[in-house]
């Protein structure tokens, strides 16, 4: 995305609401900037005011809450070795209103705080509510109609998060020049209330799909119209069913219009999921700006979309591969991720998939990182180039691997005593991947290997636990070769809204309103995409590390690494051994619904319990959601809605299953540093019993 500049407001409009947000670096920012409140008064200052809206959204994607807030504590993914963010994936007694300090047991400074979302959501809503008291400054109709649409889009969206993690929140839609200490708690039911209107308005004055890349202005009605469905369905689904009986026909009737309206706007949807992310080529790149992408937090290589507010995402969804059998794939700016070994997929993730015709699974999961160290030159022939790290995704029913040994080597045995060499390797030469041509090399040896089932046992977390699996196949959505240090900020941009969801929303509807036929046309539109197209190479893999190619650092050594490194090659013929090399369409259209669902699904219901029509198909949603949306920032709250994070918890995340518990964990705590700095109408401090008053239930 092209440039965004950042632009400061005072910190006094945002103090009010932001009591525990007020730390030095704030102040410093504030006495150093250049414009005052004054400003943004001005047509001019309200039209900057505007487009710095969309650095409000790049602050989600900065650090750990990136993952911590959305991810953790889910069916879809648990911590790896890593223990930062632990307490939000184990729901232990170190997660709740106040952060977990190493004092308090975290493992390090780094861990989220839930007052983190707390603070930037309220930055964010004073910007919008300073451009919203003074558009009628801004005398050009159109011009003021667009400011206003960005405005009450962002408030939207910022109070969206906010009652999604929170429930009830302070509802603050007017500027305030003067600190404030009194406030009353609104009500879930008045917060979703507050979120429908600001969308509502949004989606009116937004004037059709009108947008400039080049001056950073790219959410238009559709993007308006996508979270505004979400809003309708989030206030009728199951965590808002003590008091929404009211709204069901007519939310689920303007959802489903508002989606339609967004389908509509922006046609088919890019007919090759790769193109969506793994075809990332590099900082701006055409896929960046495909029809199907509804919104998306920028980052580029200017100065205001790095540092205090760069994408640090890259970080945490590879496994800990340079530390395999003694770093036979050293890390570095030639591969697309780090090993921070955040985000370790479940079972559930990997099981969920078709993985013999969901193109999604090959296309997403990382399954070969390539030698471009050698650790010991006498290991049977292994060479630069060679896969080091591989790991094979078969399926519970698979026998083919009972008998061999897998793992990751500290020092690599001898070759010819070696018995965990592949049977056969069966996948695209990196030389030829591109053109469909396969190789086939009998025994090559990978001295760190891994596959997740043997004799029907769920095996992959045993292969190198210290004391958390640090060795499993992450996703590539977030892969960027463009950094320009190791652990420099990525210049990608992070989508946070696309068409398919959109699809996956209407198909969610219908389900509601028992209009089967259609969600699975709704469905089946997704589904088809994510098909094996007639010609396509089922082995080849590709990732954002490309970007590496036109990288000003991709010379010498660092080009040889990338080289050896990146491999373009997945291991999906080691994974199905049964299935002879083909490029051949495959088919995942469902044929009725929610009867007789495809194997992968039923073995999920089962596990869950869904028997029902209803729970079914609600499910299988969920469960295309995953295979559609892994990794996308917005599972926590997907299954806080839906009445369904604590069982598919329980069933699927281990780490997460023994201190989940109903009736707390569907919200998260309200930060105890604005509830401390709360004060009654008479100055005076709240009382032990109204400060538990203000707190979610069970913290």
């Amino acid at each position: 995305m092209n440039t965004i500049k950042n632009i400061g407001i005072n910190v006094l409009l945002i103090a009010a609401v932001s009591l525990g947000a007020c730390k030095k670096s704030f102040l410093k920012e504030e006495l150093t900037n250049q414009y005052s409140t004054e400003y943004f008064k001005t047509s001019e200052g309200i039209q900057a005011l505007t487009v710095s809206l969309y650095g409000n959204i790049r602050w989600h994607f900065g650090f750990e809450w990136a993952y911590g807030t959305t991810l953790y504590g889910t069916d879809e993914f648990t911590n790896a070795n890593d223990l930062t963010n632990e307490m939000w994936n184990t729901y232990d007694n170190r997660f709740g209103p106040v952060k977990a300090t190493t004092a308090l047991g975290a493992a390090n400074g780094n861990a989220t705080s839930p007052s983190d979302l707390w603070d930037e959501m309220y930055y964010g809503i004073a910007s919008a509510n300073t451009i919203i008291a003074n558009a009628s400054n801004v005398t050009n109709e159109k011009i003021r109609n667009s400011c206003l649409a960005h405005a009450y889009f962002l408030r939207g969206y910022n109070y969206y998060r906010l009652t999604a993690q929170y429930g009830g929140v302070v509802l603050q839609t007017e500027p305030v020049q003067t600190v404030v200490r009194n406030f009353t708690r609104s009500t879930e039911e008045e917060s979703w209330a507050q979120v429908i209107s600001d969308f509502r308005k949004a989606y009116e004055l937004f004037e059709g799909e009108v947008y400039t890349y080049g001056k950073g202005i790219t959410w238009t009605k559709a993007t308006a119209a996508h979270f505004l469905a979400k809003a309708l369905l989030f206030r009728v689904s199951e965590r808002c069913s003590a008091w929404n009986s009211q709204y069901k026909q007519t939310d689920l009737t303007e959802a489903i219009n508002a989606c339609t309206y967004a389908i509509n706007a922006r046609g088919a949807l890019t007919p090759n999921y790769s193109d969506l992310y793994a075809n990332w080529t590099g900082i701006d790149c055409p896929n960046e700006q495909l029809n199907e992408i509804l919104m998306a937090a920028g980052h580029n290589a200017d100065a205001s979309t790095v540092g205090r507010f760069g994408n640090r995402t890259y970080n945490y969804f590879a496994p800990q591969f340079s530390s395999f059998a003694g770093g036979w794939s050293a890390r570095g700016v030639w591969i697309g991720s780090m090993d921070f070994q955040r985000c370790r997929p479940t079972e559930y993730s990997y099981a969920v998939y078709d993985h013999v015709n969901d193109a999604r699974m090959w296309k997403t999961f990382k399954t070969i990182y390539g030698a471009n160290t050698i650790v010991n030159p006498n290991t049977g022939g292994l060479q630069l180039g060679d896969p080091a790290v591989v790991m094979i995704l078969n399926t519970k029913d698979n026998h083919t691997y009972d008998g061999y040994k897998f793992g990751a080597a500290i020092q690599a045995p001898n070759w010819k005593d070696d018995n965990s060499r592949l049977p056969e390797w069966k996948v695209g030469a990196r030389q030829t991947a591109t053109t469909g041509s396969l190789t086939t090399k009998v025994g090559q040896y990978a001295p760190n290997s891994l596959v997740l089932y043997q004799n029907g046992s769920y095996v992959a977390p045993i292969f190198k636990n210290q004391p958390v699996c640090n060795f499993f196949a992450g996703i590539n959505k977030t892969d960027d070769g463009s950094r320009t240090a190791e652990k420099g900020d990525a210049h990608r941009d992070v989508t946070m809204a696309r068409l398919a969801e959109t699809y996956l929303i209407r198909a969610e509807c219908y389900v509601r309103l028992e209009q089967y036929g259609n969600a699975m046309s709704d469905i089946n539109v997704v589904r088809a995409r994510a098909q094996w197209k007639s010609g396509e190479n089922r082995s080849f893999y590709s990732d954002g590390s490309q970007a590496f190619k036109s990288n000003s650092l991709n010379t010498g050594t660092a080009a040889e690494k990338f080289i050896n490194s990146n491999l373009d090659m997945n291991t999906y013929y080691l994974s199905n051994p049964t299935i002879p090399v083909t490029t051949a369409a495959s088919n995942l259209l469902l044929t009725s619904f929610p009867a007789n669902l495809p194997a992968e699904d039923e073995a999920v219901l089962a596990k869950i319990g869904a028997s029902g029509t209803f729970d079914r198909a609600l499910n299988f949603i969920l469960n295309e959601r995953t295979r559609e949306l892994l990794g996308e920032w917005q599972r926590w709250e997907t299954l806080s809605r839906t009445g369904t994070l604590i069982k598919r918890a329980k069933a699927f995340n281990p780490e997460a299953a023994p201190n989940i518990t109903v009736n707390k964990h569907e919200l998260r705590p309200i930060p105890q540093s604005f509830i401390d700095g709360l004060l009654n109408e008479d100055g005076s401090n709240l009382s032990a019993d109204q400060k538990k008053a203000w707190q979610n239930p069970g913290y």
